[in-house]
């Protein structure tokens, strides 16, 4: 058999390489021919229109839109989630197989003539609301993390180069001296400021574009810029995105003239949709989205004490669950709305996320080291690639341990990273920078209570990992098995 496969997950680091390299081994192990597209952050090389063309069956494993999506049209489709794919390679080429068996409708006829044109691109047209809903939202936050990490760590440096007052220097316009650290402080600052001005715009307009695909771009970022404006905040961007993708779906249902279909899309339907969205963000739900964004804000500065504790617990706990996943990326952006919130609680839950997100890699890394005769080979292997990803808070490092033996993984990882979130609260540690790991320490306001709450983390779910393991069947040869394939 011939298959072609597409990968992509929201951030498009870890995820989408680990599902391609664990289909190309099982398709290697039966013995069938499988390329895969990779459609993560550093871009990707397209699929050749003769490879397509000759592929007996297509495999989506993606946890956002698939890009160029009508590429495949005509071919059996199999779709599944990243993890799907990570744990479970050799069960999606099966369905492959039998899709493949399938007769498939003629992309010609009038079922493609009746299907949603703005979803075919982005997301499956007969996928549930849920389904759908969390791809949308995966895709917005795929396309703000850039510019997170970009503003994030240079107003974490702008800071640690020019201490916190450096909000307050003139602008770099009017006043800059190159041979001044602290106006290169203030530079620093205003960058990083202005990549932050973008998170809202983006999260929103790419929500939209998942949606309804590019016509929608263009109400999603003015909606999104719009709640900005109006201090509706994350809330609003959210709101702002689904808006605009729904009125430009709604609008690409209506029947024109063949004459107007052809300006459609770069005239009338962003025109239309911008000025629809914007009414409705400036003079109906923008000041209403505000006000829960101002309660939230309230209730974050209020928090402190026990409540602190447990709002860590919680959040590291949803980083640990999924390892990269939906629940973790909703714990993330949470954070990160934090940032652009401001304030000390702010500060103290970006340091209490990162924290969290570190404990799974580097407890199962120092888990295999002391106890390697509970680990598979391949898993020891990925052991040692797993410090540095832990230390990088690339959470997903953990994932090949999890997959192979998910019921003793990941209770055990849970539980240590909640420790670390609660006890980063209640030590109260700062963090301005929204990525980095280890790395960014010399940016943490109370480094070494920070740093001692990611080793008693690491050091309990270490130990409960070990422990669940020794109490436990032995290592049979099925998680070996399927522990080499994800590795691969």
């Amino acid at each position: 058999m011939k298959y072609v496969a597409v990968t992509a997950c929201p951030t498009g680091i870890a995820h989408t390489y680990m599902a391609a390299e664990a289909l190309e081994q099982a398709a290697k192990d039966a013995g069938d021919e499988l390329q895969v597209e990779t459609q993560g952050s550093a871009g990707s090389t397209p699929l050749g229109a003769e490879t397509i063309r000759d592929a007996d069956a297509v495999i989506f494993a993606a946890d956002v839109g698939v890009r160029d999506r009508d590429r495949f049209a005509g071919k059996p489709v199999v779709e599944a989630a990243v993890k799907q794919a990570i744990n479970d390679a050799p069960g999606l080429l099966a369905r492959a197989a039998e899709a493949a068996r399938e007769p498939v409708a003629d992309p010609g006829g009038p079922q493609a003539e009746d299907a949603e044109p703005a979803l075919a691109s982005k997301v499956e047209a007969g996928s549930g609301f849920g389904s759908r809903l969390r791809q949308w939202l995966m895709t917005g936050v795929s396309y703000m993390i850039p510019f997170v990490a970009a503003g994030g760590l240079l107003i974490a440096l702008s800071f640690a180069l020019g201490g916190y007052q450096i909000i307050d220097a003139p602008p770099v316009t009017e006043q800059f001296d190159a041979a001044s650290l602290t106006d290169w402080a203030a530079l620093a600052n205003q960058i990083g400021s202005a990549a932050f001005e973008f998170l809202v715009p983006v999260l929103a307009g790419f929500i939209a574009f998942a949606i309804a695909d590019r016509p929608a771009i263009a109400p999603g970022f003015v909606g999104g810029a719009i709640a900005t404006t109006v201090g509706a905040g994350f809330l609003g961007g959210l709101a702002a995105g689904l808006l605009a993708g729904a009125v430009i779906a709604g609008l690409n249902r209506v029947k024109v003239p063949r004459g107007i279909a052809g300006i459609m899309p770069v005239v009338v339907l962003p025109l239309v949709g911008t000025l629809v969205v914007g009414v409705l963000m400036f003079v109906v739900i923008g000041k209403p989205i505000a006000l829960a964004m101002a309660g939230l804000t309230d209730w974050l500065t209020g928090l402190s004490g026990a409540n602190a504790a447990l709002l860590g617990a919680l959040l590291g706990a949803m980083i640990a669950f999924d390892m990269g996943g939906p629940i973790n990326k909703v714990a993330y952006t949470f954070a990160v709305g934090g940032l652009s919130i401001g304030g000390t609680t702010s500060l103290e839950i970006m340091a209490a996320v990162m924290a969290a997100g570190m404990v799974p890699p580097l407890a199962l890394a120092l888990a295999s080291a002391v106890r390697g005769s509970l680990f598979t080979p391949a898993e020891r292997a990925n052991g040692r690639t797993a410090w540095l990803l832990g230390a990088s808070f690339i959470t997903e490092g953990a994932i090949p341990f999890a997959a192979a033996d998910p019921l003793r993984v990941i209770p055990s990882t849970v539980v240590g990273a909640a420790a670390t979130g609660a006890l980063s609260m209640t030590f109260g540690a700062t963090l301005r920078a929204p990525h980095g790991g280890i790395f960014v320490t010399p940016l943490v306001g109370n480094p070494l209570p920070y740093l001692a709450a990611i080793v008693l983390g690491v050091l309990v779910s270490a130990a409960a990992v070990l422990l669940a393991k020794r109490l436990g069947r032995p290592v049979d040869p099925a998680p070996q098995a399927a522990g080499t394939a994800v590795s691969a």
